[in-house]
């Protein structure tokens, strides 16, 4: 057993992850055949968010801002749809594309998501919004409060959400 260089618990010694903090564990032995693969070229990036994969706040997180711009973008979509009987329904679909880019880019910057998380989110937040139908607030709004408790503690921290 080891300590976790960030939290310091007991860690076993071929542990790749923290099982309490999340953060990735590499060993002075194991640096130069990481880098000798290309996979990560210094040591200090693993201490960038987008590093802790196992931990469930970012995996499953949305910005708290991209929920409410979902919720409101859906309700809109979803209104006028019933008010104009399905006319409108065309709109949902270049929405839908609008709605995902902005997540994308949103989860890259606010979230600090890695870039194959961010284009995963954005594509379900996109095709969620593309489906005329209520689906975005019944599926977003969970994962907009798992992402306001993940950036919670961050903000603490740094004193701003950067």
């Amino acid at each position: 057993m080891i300590p976790c260089p960030y939290c310091h618990s007991s860690i076993h010694d071929s542990s790749k992850y923290c099982s309490v903090c999340g953060k990735t564990i590499v060993s002075g032995a194991q640096i130069p055949s990481i880098q000798a693969r290309g996979v990560i070229q210094s040591p200090l990036l693993l201490n960038h968010p987008a590093a802790s994969h196992g931990h469930f706040g970012q995996m499953f997180g949305l910005d708290p801002r991209i929920t409410v711009l979902t919720l409101v973008v859906d309700a809109m979509l979803f209104g006028g749809s019933v008010v104009t009987l399905g006319a409108s329904t065309l709109l949902s679909v270049p929405a839908g594309i609008a709605l995902g880019f902005i997540t994308y880019k949103a989860q890259r910057h606010w979230y600090r998501d890695d870039r194959e998380s961010a284009i995963i989110k954005g594509l379900i937040v996109g095709l969620l919004t593309a489906i005329p139908t209520s689906l975005p607030g019944f599926l977003t709004i969970p994962s907009g409060i798992v992402g306001l408790v993940h950036l919670l503690p961050r903000k603490k921290r740094s004193g701003s959400l950067v």
